[in-house]
């Protein structure tokens, strides 16, 4: 019935595979459990290999670093089942009836993509932490993202994440495009989790600049289509006004100004935009 795939990356996932476990064993819903972690070499290792001391559960560890997505198409290479749920490891659920919504979801519809939604915990961070945060509050919870996603496997199968997306970033957004391209919609259920591992806002800026290098990687190859990305289609109408060396030029004079307010105890989601943008303008050639 059911194939709980959960990529891992220096992260400590048992509990999360428990709390499913049980709420599978309460629901008697047929299923198992796949984790794979991603070369990490982390000792939190150590405890997810007991993982696999648990009935219908396994935990992997690659050689080599693949990316988050190419992990993903593995664990789904390896299920047995017809419908997949993808999970971050980072995420636990919400309600204690979070897999039965599924079941029951996807056992009384003719839908094949479910997307269950985000939420973060309501308690505000410490300083260092608030950018990921505030973004997370604003832009995730609205979003639609594969960290909460149940599908059918001879779909995702065939249109799995495309691998040559190796860094952070943006292969969601490809993921999707794929999908839309060829008809699939995708349904935003209430049956959130939580994210529950926060990032300091230096490393999520640091991750952030990976993602743009990424999308800018899948502007050049034309793998996304401008509608896609808000990022592309505000650079593409600064090209037509010819106005992306002058951005460029404004973000390179500004950026550590802007830097200090995003590292700050009151990052501006607005200015976080339009770093973003002027990046994109600074990498693009």
């Amino acid at each position: 019935m059911l194939s709980i795939l959960i990529p891992v990356y220096n992260y400590n996932v048992f509990p999360l595979v428990n709390e499913l476990v049980k709420q599978c064993d309460f629901s008697g819903i047929e299923f198992e459990i796949l984790c794979q972690d991603d070369a990490s070499n982390s000792q939190e290792n150590i405890l997810n290999n007991q993982i696999n001391l648990v009935s219908n559960c396994s935990f992997f560890v690659n050689q080599n670093n693949l990316g988050r997505g190419k992990n993903i198409n593995l664990l789904a290479e390896k299920a047995r089942y017809n419908w997949l749920l993808i999970l971050d490891c980072d995420t636990f659920p919400v309600q204690n009836d979070f897999l039965k919504k599924y079941i029951d979801t996807v056992l009384g519809s003719t839908k094949k993509i479910f997307f269950g939604g985000i939420i973060y915990e309501d308690k505000k961070p410490e300083s260092g932490e608030l950018l990921r945060w505030i973004y997370g509050n604003k832009r995730e919870t609205v979003s639609v993202l594969t960290s909460n996603l149940i599908i059918k496997k001879e779909i995702f199968l065939k249109y799995p994440f495309d691998e040559s997306i190796t860094k952070y970033g943006y292969e969601d957004l490809l993921f999707f495009s794929v999908l839309k391209a060829n008809h699939f919609e995708v349904f935003k259920i209430e049956n959130p989790t939580f994210h529950l591992n926060l990032e300091t806002s230096n490393i999520f800026l640091n991750k952030t600049k990976i993602a743009l290098e990424n999308l800018v990687f899948l502007y050049d190859s034309q793998k996304i289509a401008k509608k896609d990305s808000k990022i592309i289609s505000s650079f593409d109408f600064l090209r037509k006004l010819k106005l992306t060396q002058f951005s460029a030029f404004l973000f390179l004079k500004n950026q550590t100004r802007i830097e200090r307010n995003l590292l700050s105890q009151n990052p501006s989601l607005f200015l976080f935009d339009l770093y973003k943008l002027g990046y994109f303008c600074s990498i693009k050639k």
